[in-house]
């Protein structure tokens, strides 16, 4: 982490990319004091993308350009810059981090996947969450810059090592540029009003996809953009536990106790079914009769308990409509792609209906482990 000594901050996404485009403008800013390095980490394929254009400009100035990123070999990276993969399993794979250095002018941010989200965040994708830093002074840079160098190192080609280190060693040498401390403080209220009008314009915009009850259902239109459809997302990154859910009722229950009453248990069941969300989870209606319940960061075995509380919820109902038996089944799944993979839970609770399984579970791929539920 940067070494001012700075307590890890909890960051959005949303202000992680305000940040990061201000270091990645500084690195486009003629550098007067010597050659200018450049290292940021993307975590997948689909958010470098969106930089690329960018980031070929960034290359075409700088010394030496290294973009690090999970996943196969991409297509085409931009001319100039030397690409790192990175395992899924090791620790830079959940990092976002963005460092430019030159001999005497540093900027720096560093953040670690949470693999969680915001409650009140108007997208799935903007409010993931991140514990790190950031900062504008040339030390910080430097530390981070030294980290990287020897976890990356092994992975850079000599030409790119020579100059990396020539620029280090000038670093570690040379004073840095007077005023860093006045500059920062500048770009930190900045930030922070960016970010607060950013907040204020989603509430105004959504507020029913941004409260942080969980009450109402979401229809398709709102879950596809909750969901990121609508904007940059990736896979392999938020983990999310989806629990589909049908509820039936014996034949013909409308007609011999009156649509009043009808309406009075759907929204019965309406209520058990999102009694045991968290603000961060949201439930859209599928058809009639089937739900999905969309559970950011919890395991499988979380997603059970979730779905065994509703099934319970919903039976209980039979104390006060004694009339009317629900049948309910549920699917439970894990999954870190994007976009969800809704017909296959889907298809998992069609299953267990057929099979008369009151829940069922489907593997559909290896899921990055959450890291806690908050």
């Amino acid at each position: 982490m940067l070494q001012s000594g700075r307590v890890p901050e909890r960051l959005t996404k949303a202000s992680l990319v305000a940040v990061s485009h201000a270091i990645e403008r500084a690195a486009l800013a003629p550098a007067e004091d010597g050659p200018t390095v450049v290292v940021a980490l993307f975590q997948r394929m689909p958010y470098f993308e969106r930089e690329s254009a960018l980031y070929q400009r960034i290359a075409a100035t700088a010394a030496v350009t290294v973009i690090g990123m999970v996943g196969p070999t991409p297509p085409a990276l931009p001319q100039g810059t030397y690409g790192v993969l990175l395992d899924e399993a090791e620790p830079l794979a959940r990092e976002w981090s963005v460092l430019v250095l030159t001999p005497r002018f540093g900027a720096a941010l560093v953040a670690r996947d949470r693999m969680e989200v915001e409650p009140t965040a108007a997208t799935l994708e903007a409010g993931r969450l991140f514990d790190g830093g950031w900062s504008f002074r040339r030390d910080d840079a430097l530390h981070e810059m030294v980290r990287l160098r020897g976890q990356l190192g092994d992975r850079l080609p000599r030409a790119a090592l020579l100059v990396l280190d020539d620029v280090l060693g000038r670093a570690r040498e040379l004073p840095a540029t007077p005023g860093e401390a006045r500059g920062e403080a500048a770009i930190r209220l900045l930030v922070r009003r960016a970010e607060r009008a950013r907040n204020a314009l989603d509430a105004t915009r959504r507020p029913d996809e941004v409260s942080a009850q969980p009450a109402a259902l979401l229809d398709d239109a709102a879950m596809r953009r909750w969901t990121g459809l609508d904007g940059i997302t990736a896979s392999g990154t938020l983990p999310v536990a989806l629990v589909a859910v049908r509820v039936a009722e014996p034949a013909g229950a409308p007609e011999r106790f009156g649509r009043r009453s009808a309406a009075r248990e759907t929204q019965a069941v309406l209520g058990a079914l999102t009694a045991p969300l968290r603000p961060s989870d949201r439930a859209v209606r599928l058809a009639e009769h089937e739900y999905l319940l969309v559970l950011p960061s919890l395991s499988e075995d979380q997603g059970i308990e979730v779905a065994e509380r509703v099934r319970e919820g919903v039976a209980g109902l039979a104390r006060s409509y004694p009339f009317v038996a629900f049948d309910v089944h549920a699917a439970v799944a894990v999954t870190a792609r994007r976009p969800l993979p809704v017909a296959d839970v889907r298809h998992a609770l069609s299953w267990a209906v057929e099979q008369g399984v009151p829940l069922a579970t489907v593997a559909l791929e290896p899921a990055p482990a959450p890291a806690g539920v908050g």
